[in-house]
């Protein structure tokens, strides 16, 4: 097969699929250093690393969001919490979302603190 060129929009994708993820094996209070830090910056842990060792990151995050990996069991489980059937993932990443939600409004999240006047 020759003579075949990729649309000049995949090009940017290369990039990132040279890129290669690193799991680092540490002590628990090395990762709650990080969390934490990664926290009070309103960062992920990544991006804190990232800022730890000097490399660049994104300005913005381009969907802030949170992240769970479901198994069909979890989907079982979340539809006979909610009455709705496993199969129907939307309704059942809605409600968790609605649950989510709610919880925020019942634990609040402590504000960062203003910055010190000199």
């Amino acid at each position: 097969m020759t003579g075949l060129r990729k649309p000049a929009r995949w090009k940017v994708s290369d990039e990132a699929l040279k890129a290669v993820q690193v799991a680092f094996d540490v002590e628990l209070t090395v990762m709650e250093a990080v969390r934490s830090a990664a926290f009070h910056n309103e960062v992920s842990p990544s991006d804190q690393i990232r800022r730890l060792l000097q490399l660049p990151t994104a300005e913005r995050p381009k969907r802030p969001r949170l992240t769970v990996t479901l198994s069909a069991d979890d989907y079982a489980l979340l539809g006979k919490r909610y009455g709705l059937d496993p199969d129907d993932r939307l309704r059942i990443k809605e409600q968790v979302t609605a649950e989510l939600i709610d919880f925020a409004h019942q634990n609040p999240a402590p504000r960062k603190a203003a910055a010190k006047k000199k």
